[in-house]
C-alpha cells in the first residue's frame, strides 16, 4: 500500500521503527533518533497520521532509555512531525498538515502574488506562436465538415512526427505514432494497454512523479531501481530485471528528469540487449531530448533509445521544447503494437483538439530549428544564473552543471528537503523536494530547481531559498497554516 494512502487507524510496530532507525547518530542519542524520524515521515516513509509505539515499547525494541525516546518524541511535537492524542497516542503528522503529505506534483498551495513558482519545470511561450496559431485557425475551417475525433491524431501530424524520427536515424512510418493530449496522456495509453494487475512495471528513483501514476493506469505493480546521481548502473539494473521480471521499464535517456543526465551511445545499446534477454518493453520518455544546451545540438545528439531496441516505445512531447500549453504529446511505437494502443486510448479519450494538431504540423514542417534556438539560449542564461546564484549564496549544496533539460538536481549537505520545501513557502518560493520524485520514498537530501523562468527571478529565488535553508539548519523552522483548498499542481 502506498504510505499516503493509508488510514489514520495505521500503527507502526516498535519492531518495524527500530528497524527503520537502525543506526540512527547516538550523540547525542535523542537527537539522533529525532532527526531519523523526520526523515523517514519526510519521505513518506512512515505515513502521515499514522500511531507511532508507545515510549516503552520504542525504548526496549531500541534498547535505550525511556528519557531518549521521550525527549526525541518531544522533538519531533516542536517541529511539527507529530502530535499527542490524549489518550491515543503519538501521531505523525508534517509542518503545514495533510497537504504537505500529498504529493506536491498534484497538490501544493496556490502561487499568489510575489511566489517565486519552483514546482513547474517549464517555460513560457516563445515568440511566434500567437502568429501560429492564427495561422492554423484560419485552416480550421476545412475541417469543421467532419466530426473531428482522430483517435490516431490527424494524418499530417503523424507523418510530420514521423519525419523528425527519421532525420534522428530511426525509420518511422506515419502510422507508427498516436497523437495523444500530452506525455503524460500518452504513458497512460501504455500503461493502459501493457501493464495489468499481473504485471510489474519498472521505475528508475527519482524519476517524473506524474509518470508512475501514468504508467499504472493499467493496475500494473510498482517496482524500483536506484538511479546513480553519475549515471545509470547496469548492473544493478540487470538485477532488478532479474528480480522483478517487468513487463514494461520506465527509461529517461535525454535529460532525464530531474537529474539532467544523458545516457550515452554504449549504455543504450548495452541496456536495450538486456532488456532483449529478459522480455522486457522500455517505455522511452523523450521529452527533454531537444533540450541540449552545451554544443552543436545537432552535432552532438545521440541515437534514438530505440534504434537499440526494436519492441522499445517512445513518447514525446511538445510541452517542454515548444510551451506547456500546447498540450499534445504522441507515441511512436511498433508496428506489431499499433492497434492494441489505439484500442486503449479509445478507452481514454478520443483525440487530441484538431486546432492543436494543426498548430503543431506547422511548427514541425516551418519554424521548429528558430523557436528551439530562441529557447535553447533562454534556457541557458536562465541555467548559469541559477547556478551562479547558488555558488554563491549556498556553497555546500552540490549539484551536476547539466548539459540539457530544464533543472538542476541539487544535493543538500543534510536531510530537509520536505522541511526546507515549507519554510521556502514562507519565503515567498514554491519548491519540489527530493521525496516528491521518489516513488518509494527516500532522497530528502534532494531538491529539484528548475531555470525556466527569468535570469532575475531566479537569483532571487536562490537568495530567498538560502534564507530559508538558515532557518531550517537552525532548527528555527515551525509549523504551518495548511494552505486552503485542494486545487491540482502540477510538477512538470
Amino acid at each position: 500500500m502506498d504510505c499516503m494512502a493509508q488510514s489514520t487507524s495505521t500503527t507502526l510496530s516498535a519492531a518495524r521503527l527500530a528497524a527503520l532507525v537502525e543506526g540512527f547518530d547516538r550523540s547525542p542519542a535523542y537527537v539522533g533518533l529525532a532527526d531519523a524520524l523526520r526523515e523517514l515521515i519526510g519521505d513518506g516513509r512512515i505515513g502521515y497520521a499514522t500511531r507511532l509505539p508507545s515510549e516503552r515499547d520504542l525504548t526496549e525494541a531500541l534498547g535505550v532509555s525511556r528519557t531518549t525516546v521521550t525527549r526525541a518524541y518531544a522533538v519531533l511535537r516542536d517541529s511539527s512531525y507529530a502530535e499527542a492524542r490524549q489518550g491515543a497516542g503519538t501521531f505523525t503528522r508534517l509542518p503545514g498538515g495533510r497537504t504537505r503529505a500529498l504529493d506536491r506534483a498534484l497538490w501544493p498551495s496556490d502561487v499568489g502574488k510575489g511566489v517565486i513558482d519552483l514546482v513547474c519545470a517549464a517555460a513560457t511561450a516563445p515568440p511566434g506562436i500567437a502568429a501560429l496559431y492564427a495561422e492554423a485557425a484560419a485552416d480550421l475551417p476545412a475541417h469543421l465538415g467532419g466530426h473531428g475525433y482522430f483517435p490516431a491524431g490527424m494524418p499530417d501530424l503523424q507523418a510530420a512526427i514521423a519525419a523528425t524520427y527519421d532525420a534522428r536515424g530511426l525509420p518511422t512510418d506515419p502510422d507508427q505514432v498516436i497523437v495523444t493530449p500530452g506525455a503524460l496522456a500518452a504513458t497512460a495509453v501504455i500503461g493502459a494497454a501493457l501493464a495489468g494487475p499481473r504485471d510489474t512495471v519498472l521505475m528508475e528513483s527519482p524519476t517524473y512523479p506524474n509518470a508512475v501514476q501514468a504508467l499504472r493506469t493499467g493496475g500494473g505493480r510498482l517496482a524500483t531501481i536506484a538511479l546513480d546521481p553519475f549515471g545509470w548502473d547496469l548492473d544493478a539494473i540487470e538485477s532488478a530485471l532479474v528480480r522483478h521480471r517487468p513487463r514494461l521499464v520506465h527509461v529517461m535517456p535525454d535529460f532525464h528528469n530531474p537529474t539532467g543526465l544523458q545516457m550515452s551511445e554504449a549504455d543504450r545499446a548495452t541496456y536495450a540487449r538486456m532488456l532483449a534477454r529478459h522480455d522486457a518493453v522500455a517505455v522511452v520518455d523523450e521529452a527533454h531530448h531537444l533540450l541540449r544546451l552545451d554544443g552543436d545540438p545537432t552535432a552532438l545528439a545521440l541515437r534514438p533509445f530505440a534504434s537499440h531496441s526494436t519492441d522499445a516505445i517512445c513518447v514525446g512531447s511538445a510541452s517542454k521544447s515548444v510551451w506547456g500549453g500546447l498540450r499534445l504529446g504522441w507515441i511512436r511505437a511498433p508496428h506489431a503494437l499499433v492497434d492494441r494502443l489505439t484500442r486503449a486510448r479509445v478507452g481514454l479519450d478520443l483525440g487530441a483538439p484538431v486546432l492543436e494538431q494543426l498548430v503543431l504540423a506547422r511548427l514541425l514542417t516551418g519554424e521548429m530549428d528558430a523557436l528551439l534556438d530562441i529557447q535553447r539560449r533562454r534556457l541557458v542564461e536562465q541555467r548559469d544564473a541559477m547556478a551562479g546564484a547558488l555558488r554563491h549564496h549556498l556553497p555546500d549544496w552540490t549539484f551536476r552543471h547539466p548539459e540539457g533539460g530544464m533543472a538542476l538536481w541539487c544535493h543538500l549537505p543534510a536531510a530537509g528537503a520536505t522541511a526546507l520545501s515549507t519554510e521556502a513557502e514562507r519565503h515567498g518560493v514554491l519548491l519540489a523536494p527530493g521525496p516528491s520524485f521518489a516513488p518509494e520514498g527516500g532522497l530528502d537530501r534532494y531538491v529539484r530547481l528548475p531555470y525556466a523562468i527569468a535570469a532575475a527571478e531566479l537569483v532571487e529565488a536562490v537568495e530567498r531559498i538560502a534564507a530559508a535553508w538558515t532557518v531550517v539548519t537552525s532548527g528555527r523552522g515551525g509549523a504551518r497554516t495548511a494552505p486552503s483548498g485542494n486545487e491540482p499542481f502540477l510538477v512538470a
